[in-house]
Formats: structure tokens, C-alpha cells, sequence
């Protein structure tokens, strides 16, 4: 099934009555006449787009007091490490809220995002809190760096990415390199393919744009001794390197 397919007519029914639950104030029934019989000629970002502006127009006008029911919706954390497209799609919707939204309330937008990327990728949403709040975000994305939680850890990684796919490139890495640094080193000896792969890709996307940067880092890691999870994030770093 492509990722669009998810999101038709039972997806939007199933969501509302999700939503209700958490927010008893919310008006499904505004929100599923607006998008029921709606969405088939859409793609991906469309339909998450006009799901958004439904959910908006349905509920309060109030990021934050949204946000705090949100968290009663998440649902039980994901076992295994990858799966959060295969098993979180459904939260999607509510990840792009916080994605335009996140910045009226940014400190509990992190928070939430710490919860939401339990069950489904937080990789977009924090892109615009680092854009507005590079060094606080990315202090408490180095903290993260040392979670239990493999998907908190990955999401330290993956949203820092310059190139993140399906993303406008971000900058941060380079605004705040030491910071940066900082975060890729603490990941690289994760014993998670799963991190190794998200840091492995932030090698590679810094070598596009910053290659004496990428080696850099890696001349540091190398100082500093190896291992085997190590060896193969620099692999995977490097691999479109000649």
C-alpha cells in the first residue's frame, strides 16, 4: 500500500472518533463532512495538508491545550526499533500540526515530540523548532543522544539531517557545528542499525555540502579509537564518495 492510501474515508472516521476521545470539544462531525469523499485525487502531502486544516478548523484555537490532549491519544509505544511507517502512519496528520504549528509553544512541542517519535516519526516536526531555536533544541537533542529509547536516540540523528528526504534542506549542522558534532559522536558506537543508518546518512549529507567537515569528524572518531558500529556508519557516510 503506497503512504497515501492510508489516509481515506474509514482513516478519517477512525481519526475523529480518536480525536473525540481526547477532546471532548472537538466537532467531528465538521471535520469528517469536510474531508469524506474528499481526498482520493490528492497525494501524500495534500491529504496530510487538508486533514491539518480540518482538524483546525474542529478544534480550539489553543496549540498548547491541543498539544496536552494529543498526548492522551499516542497509544502504546512501538517494540522494535524500525516499523514507525509500517505501524505509526496513522499519527502523521498530527505530526504536520506540529510541524506548522510547533513554534507557538516550542518547549512543549519537544516534549511531545519526544513521545510522538515512541510511535512515529518526529524527523519533520522538529525541523522548524531547530530553525527558530537551534542551540536549546539541539542541547536537549544531545541529551537525548543517551535515551533508552532507540527511536528518541534516532530522532537526535535523523532531524538534524541537512538533506532529510521529503524535507527543505536545514542548516543547523553547519550553524552549529560543534553542537552537531557533539550529537553524531555521542551515536557513534549505537549499537541500533537502525541509529548507525541516521548518523551513517548524516555523514553522507554533510559530504555535499561540507566534505572537510565530514572528514573532520571522522578524523576525531578515528583519534579517539574504533569499533564496529563505528566502522560502519563511516561506511555508510561514505559511500558516494570516490
Amino acid at each position: 500500500m503506497k503512504h497515501k492510501e492510508h489516509y481515506d474515508d474509514d482513516y478519517i472516521f477512525s481519526l475523529s472518533q480518536k480525536i473525540l476521545f481526547v477532546m471532548p470539544d472537538f466537532d467531528e462531525k465538521a471535520f469528517c463532512h469536510s474531508l469524506i469523499g474528499r481526498l482520493d485525487d490528492k497525494e501524500l502531502f495534500a491529504r496530510l495538508d487538508y486533514i491539518v486544516d480540518a482538524m483546525q478548523e474542529s478544534m480550539a484555537d489553543d496549540y498548547s491545550k491541543n498539544i496536552q490532549a494529543f498526548f492522551n491519544m499516542l497509544g502504546p509505544e512501538l517494540e522494535q526499533s524500525e516499523g514507525m511507517f509500517h505501524f505509526g502512519w496513522w499519527l502523521w496528520p498530527v505530526g504536520r500540526y506540529v510541524e506548522r504549528h510547533g513554534n507557538k509553544d516550542w518547549i512543549l512541542s519537544l516534549s511531545f515530540l519526544k513521545e510522538l517519535t515512541k510511535r512515529f516519526t518526529g524527523e519533520y516536526a522538529i525541523r522548524p523548532l531547530l530553525q527558530e531555536h537551534p542551540q536549546e533544541v539541539m542541547d536537549e537533542l544531545i541529551e537525548w543522544t543517551t535515551d533508552k529509547n532507540v527511536h528518541v536516540r534516532r530522532l537526535a540523528s535523523e532531524g538534524v539531517r541537512i538533506r532529510l528526504p521529503w524535507s527543505q534542506k536545514l542548516f543547523v549542522a553547519l550553524d552549529e557545528f560543534e553542537r552537531y558534532t557533539t550529537i553524531l559522536t555521542s551515536l557513534k558506537d549505537d549499537q541500533e542499525k537502525f541509529v548507525q543508518k541516521s548518523v551513517g546518512n548524516n555523514l553522507n549529507d554533510l559530504y555535499k555540502d561540507a566534505p572537510e567537515k565530514a572528514d573532520y569528524i571522522i578524523s576525531q572518531w578515528e583519534k579517539a579509537g574504533k569499533s564496529k558500529a563505528q566502522d560502519w556508519i563511516i561506511k555508510h557516510g561514505r559511500r558516494n564518495q570516490k
